[in-house]
């Protein structure tokens, strides 16, 4: 019985943050952090299940027990242990072989970010426990956390990416987005983590003429993809940052935050944390750190 090793990469969304769930061309990297799971096969009826940090701690722990069709945690109340039960339940349904045997696993996983980096912990996982049990992570995700599924797309690929939601299938396609200013990007965390389903719940709720606006994003990823000059990078995000704010009536962070800064910034993913990309002819690096962001990551040595 051998140990099997899992590996799947993070996810930045460049463009298209919430309408990409009605149908818009979105632009996403995969990053160069990511997420393994380790299998190893034992001979009891039981998962062993550590979750391993960036530093190499253990910041979760438990028990499950195979009994046939289900499996029972030990800790109850646990939402963390609850959710795996559900991820697993889920595979299960989607593929009858998987953990039907009479053996269980000491499972471990080992993230290269910070949990609140916003990366991708939770696709990471999802894609990860996919391929194990031999199944479509796509609707793994789909029975368990939802989302746009961008972030799957990603966990599987090592370039940029387009990635449209299309009636009963998801395109993903390589993006030749590799901008000869990459060196005046950079991406910023924001010190506190998003919930990607409040931000997802919030736009539907507040929507309104989203079609309209998806036919402008469309061209915005598309430009942003065969853009030549930071000059015009920067002006696409601020137009796409107007849209999406009017769209979802929600303030643009860099009226938040950063006012007074000399160049464009742009949220990622759903609005108000996790990580904001930059475009600065100047290093940003000290007007970040002075207003107290001191987590600022070159393009270069984020995305694959």
């Amino acid at each position: 019985m051998k140990n099997k090793t899992f590996y799947s990469h993070g996810k930045l969304l460049l463009s298209a943050e919430y309408v990409v769930l009605d149908g818009a061309l979105a632009l996403a990297i995969p990053t160069k952090y990511g997420q393994s799971l380790i299998v190893e096969p034992i001979n009891e009826p039981v998962l062993h299940w550590k979750s391993f940090d960036e530093t190499k701690n253990i910041w979760f722990e438990t028990k499950f027990e195979l009994k046939g069709n289900t499996i029972e945690g030990q800790d109850l109340n646990n939402a963390i242990s609850n959710r795996l039960i559900e991820i697993f339940q889920a595979s299960k349904a989607l593929n009858p072989e998987f953990l039907n045997i009479n053996q269980g696993y000491n499972l471990e996983t080992h993230l290269e970010f910070p949990k609140n980096w916003g990366l991708g912990t939770s696709s990471t996982l999802i894609t990860n426990i996919a391929k194990w049990a031999n199944i479509d992570p796509f609707q793994l995700l789909d029975k368990t956390f939802g989302g746009s599924g961008y972030d799957i797309a990603c966990a599987q690929h090592h370039n940029p990416i387009t990635y449209r939601i299309a009636p009963d299938k998801k395109i993903v396609e390589p993006a030749n987005f590799n901008p000869i200013f990459k060196e005046q990007l950079y991406f910023v965390h924001l010190n506190k983590k998003q919930n990607s389903r409040d931000g997802i719940k919030h736009y539907h709720e507040n929507k309104k003429n989203a079609a309209s606006t998806i036919n402008t994003i469309n061209n915005i990823t598309l430009n942003m993809i065969s853009c030549q000059t930071l000059n015009f990078f920067q002006d696409l995000m601020v137009s796409h940052e107007n849209l999406i704010a009017k769209l979802t009536k929600q303030t643009p962070v860099k009226d938040i935050y950063f006012r007074d800064f000399e160049g464009a910034v742009k949220s990622l993913g759903a609005w108000g944390g996790d990580f904001v990309l930059v475009a600065s002819k100047q290093n940003p690096t000290a007007y970040f750190k002075a207003k107290g962001f001191n987590t600022i990551i070159p393009y270069g040595k984020m995305a694959l």
